[in-house]
């Protein structure tokens, strides 16, 4: 009886279920969207490429083949993705951001206990000089016992306040090494809103070794304010606000893959990886265009805001440091022709 049950499940199964014909075409017959399509795209190139399809991997892939889509087919893309934003770094950021605003507190606590005590032993001077006052006069030997009184009060508040201070100076020289320890890993510019010379420096380093596995090519690209345009303004603040100004537009215009970061002094640096040179000198062009398309004002005065950018390869067998120079030394060769906004200099040559 079981046997025949049993046997008659399975014959019912064998009825009811699609062929895999069948269910083939049903699944080829559902509509593929376009970010099914475009992944697909970007997973056959990067294959292609002869890269591991990792997810970082195809992160970067992902950017850097988007930008070769239609403004619609991007924008569709992009605000997908931002629904599922979750950035490790920003929070790492976020933390950095909220530990220097608590040193900040710990420092103005530490100012206003300062100001106490000197207020305090203010007090103690000027009541020494009325008790001397009072002194002067013998008639007023009750006013001159409660003096007395009083500013033996004061001197053991003065006492237990100077302790107080102490113990609160101990605390934030304590404290101040922590947050010392903490800015010297951190990631994050403040100044400026992108990461600092520290997480450039190290992950340049981890391109070059990705580099040398896996021979894909990567550029860097530095980028300062044009001198010209620093001379003809002669106002630190405002240059310093176009400088902020610059910083905005760059994290604007890149790629969720290219890393932004303020080297010092104002200059910028954009690691952009998976990118050779000619794709390094369109995302120049494209900043020289945005940052000159805007314009800032100084009182009554629009001025054109300008940068000079300089490009360099990321190579296996360049150091760091060597390749920031190569950076530097191509702003310099930018500036040689005044027609130029931004000029190259390999390493790879």
């Amino acid at each position: 009886m079981s046997g025949t049950l049993r046997a008659k499940l399975r014959s019912d199964n064998v009825a009811t279920k699609p062929s895999a014909a069948v269910t083939d075409k049903v699944v080829s017959a559902e509509p593929e969207g376009e970010l099914e399509t475009y992944s697909k795209e970007v997973l056959r190139t990067l294959l292609k490429d002869g890269l591991p399809p990792t997810p970082n991997n195809f992160a970067l892939y992902f950017d850097r083949l988007l930008e070769d889509k239609s403004q619609n087919m991007r924008s569709h893309i992009v605000s997908i993705l931002e629904l599922e934003e979750n950035n490790d770094a920003e929070s790492s950021i976020m933390i950095e951001q909220s530990l220097k605003q608590g040193f900040s507190y710990i420092k103005n606590i530490l100012s206003i206990t300062a100001n106490l005590y000197k207020n305090m032993a203010l007090m103690t001077k000027i009541l020494e000089k009325r008790k001397q006052e009072l002194e002067e006069d013998s008639d007023k030997q009750e006013a001159k016992s409660i003096a007395a009184s009083l500013g033996s009060d004061i001197v053991k508040l003065n006492e237990i306040l100077k302790k107080q201070s102490g113990s609160i100076k101990t605390m934030y020289d304590d404290t101040a090494k922590i947050i010392k320890n903490v800015e010297n890993e951190t990631i994050f510019d403040n100044q400026y809103g992108v990461y600092n010379k520290r997480y450039l420096m190290s992950k340049i380093e981890q391109e070059i070794g990705l580099i040398r596995k896996f021979k894909h090519k990567s550029s860097l690209i530095m980028i300062e304010l044009a001198r010209d345009l620093k001379a003809s303004v002669a106002n630190d603040k405002a240059i310093a606000l176009m400088i902020k100004t610059v910083a905005r537009l760059l994290l604007k215009t890149s790629r969720r893959s290219d890393i932004v970061t303020h080297y010092g002094n104002g200059v910028f640096v954009m690691l952009l990886k998976h990118t050779d040179i000619e794709s390094a000198k369109k995302a120049s062009e494209r900043l020289c265009e945005l940052v000159s398309n805007s314009n800032f004002f100084l009182a009554d005065l629009e001025i054109q805001l300008k940068i000079s950018i300089g490009i360099t390869d990321v190579t296996e067998n360049s150091s760091v440091e060597e390749i920031i120079v190569s950076s530097m030394d191509a702003v310099e060769k930018a500036y040689e022709n005044p027609k130029l906004d931004y000029a190259v200099l390999l390493r790879n040559k």
